[in-house]
């Protein structure tokens, strides 16, 4: 092997212990963590839950309708085309449009 190709290497190895190295140390947050986290959640909190139930849960109910009829009307095609339907797809998008549309009535009491 070439001695320069040699000493590259063993630089660049160098290089990226040294960043491995400098990357371990813990960083410790000064004061009470988890109260700063609580009482930013208990001052947004009304206004995280009407923006996801009043824009996320409707664009996600209108997402997953246009897909599960979009699927309907492929799986009718293909079974007036091959004589058998397959539902599966159907389904599995009608039962999440099912929960995305009960969700906003017990996500917050889980949530909290």
């Amino acid at each position: 092997m070439n001695k320069k190709k040699v000493i590259k290497i063993a630089l660049i190895i160098l290089c990226i212990a040294l960043i491995a190295a400098s990357s371990v140390f813990p960083a410790f947050a000064a004061g009470n963590v988890s109260t700063a986290i609580e009482n930013t959640w208990k001052s947004a909190q009304t206004q995280i839950k009407s923006v996801v139930n009043n824009v996320v849960f409707p664009v996600v109910d209108m997402i997953l309708a246009i897909l599960f009829f979009v699927k309907l009307a492929t799986a009718y095609m293909d079974y007036r085309k091959h004589g058998q339907f397959e539902f599966a797809a159907p389904a599995i998008l009608f039962g999440c449009l099912i929960f995305s549309l009960t969700a906003p009535t017990y996500i917050w009491s889980v949530l909290g």
